[in-house]
């Protein structure tokens, strides 16, 4: 089968690299399979850099009708409104299959998908392909009938542009041979409940890891190799650039959680590591010493990152899936997180992690300390933590899924 990833990107953020690791595991199975992505970073000559004017100019020109908003919310907004030149080019490759991921910042225009004339299968990020532009929807509900009075837009209005990138969706749409699937349970049911997709067909199939790479490496090691300290239990948390001030990351609700471990008798036992992002300039003070290690772009390095810590915690309000905490349970590493959204589907719970009451902060405390406490159950947590990513969370396992799905809608 010939199968063609659309992607903005092959390995520059989450949904990039989860799109780029199915590909190498269909790849695997002896499947003929490429991305086409507007920005490419790695060396792989099956990902094809699509390199029209448009695309270029895709990205600056997307963001433009926002400025009819001033006093929205900073959170992610894609009306896709913007001209592509990629049809042509997918009638050239002519797959059997396009498989669509994250496709925004002025990538893939939402009329473009009517043109492809083949079976499209969509594998959900986040939120935005039935929403009004936005990426989460934090509280909101109206994707479950239209949009219109979008509160990250601040607008009070029923004609706002989300009521218009919605609009657009469902008439673009309405016909299309178009197969969902949604990598968690809770992302599932959002999409069925949703107004643009309701009537499709919506399928759960976790992403994968590859579990050669994404493996438990001795703690010792590890440390040593990043210059962490031997005699401390390290609390690991993963950022990026901008996620301390998005709410939906959770980094206010984790805060006052160390800061309240710190006054609970753990301020001489723990220190906090930090991937993703650099030292800031003014650091807030979290009650521990607290090691900033940067980024990572290598599996390797961030199995690395994984092994060396203690536990990991992802206060995320709302996760598509969380690949940081699957990541860390495939290299031993407990999860501590909140017992909503996508997180759900990956930590079970007082089994290879805690899942915390939403959104309680004492509780997600209690969740670090209770993994920690006791080392006979600490190295439980850590077995069955490798076993839940080998019986359920293989790269294998996934692509296979996918192919047998794929398979099935190309005969259909």
């Amino acid at each position: 089968m010939k199968i063609l990833h659309l992607s903005t990107s092959d390995i520059e953020g989450g949904a990039a690299r989860a799109a780029y690791r199915l590909h190498k595991g269909l790849q695997n199975l002896g499947e003929t399979s490429q991305m086409l992505v507007r920005a490419k970073s790695s060396v792989d000559k099956t990902v094809i850099a699509q390199k029209n004017i448009l695309t270029k100019l895709g990205p600056p020109a997307s963001g433009l009708p926002l400025k009819f908003y001033p006093k929205r919310h900073r959170s992610m907004f894609s009306s896709q409104w913007f001209p592509d030149a990629i049809a042509p080019q997918v009638k050239q490759i002519n797959p059997d299959i396009i498989h669509l991921h994250w496709i925004c910042n002025g990538f893939v225009q939402i009329e473009t998908l009517a043109k492809f004339k083949k079976p499209l299968v969509w594998t959900l990020h986040d939120m935005w392909a039935f929403t009004g532009g936005c990426h989460y929807t934090q509280e909101c509900d109206r994707y479950l009938n239209s949009c219109g009075n979008c509160p990250q837009l601040k607008s009070n209005k029923n004609r706002d542009l989300s009521s218009f990138v919605w609009t657009r969706k469902a008439k673009a749409w309405k016909n299309l041979n178009l197969t969902i699937v949604s990598p968690s349970v809770w992302l599932g049911e959002c999409a069925k409940s949703s107004s643009v997709f309701q009537n499709l067909r919506v399928e759960v199939i976790p992403h994968g890891l590859d579990l050669e790479k994404y493996k438990p490496i001795e703690k010792e090691i590890a440390r040593k190799l990043l210059n962490l300290p031997q005699d401390k239990r390290l609390v690991l948390f993963g950022t990026s650039p901008g996620t301390t001030g998005d709410k939906r990351k959770g980094f206010y609700l984790l805060q006052p959680a160390v800061q309240h471990l710190s006054q609970s008798g753990w301020e001489n036992q723990l220190e906090l590591v930090v991937f993703g992002g650099s030292k800031p300039e003014n650091p807030i003070d979290l009650g521990f010493k607290t090691h900033y290690l940067g980024q990572f772009h290598d599996d390797i390095s961030l199995a690395l990152v994984y092994s060396a810590a203690d536990v990991m915690v992802v206060p995320s309000i709302q996760e598509a899936f969380g690949q940081t905490a699957s990541e860390s349970l495939a290299c031993g590493t407990p999860v501590v997180a909140f017992a909503a959204t996508g997180l759900k589907d990956i930590v079970d719970h007082q089994q290879n992690g805690y899942l915390a009451q939403p959104f309680e902060v004492e509780d997600l405390a209690q969740g670090i300390a209770w993994i920690l406490e006791e080392p006979q159950r600490y190295e439980k947590l850590r077995i069955n933590a490798r076993e839940k990513a080998q019986r359920e969370l293989s790269l294998e396992l996934q692509a296979r899924r996918y192919l047998s799905l794929m398979t099935e809608i190309a005969k259909s």
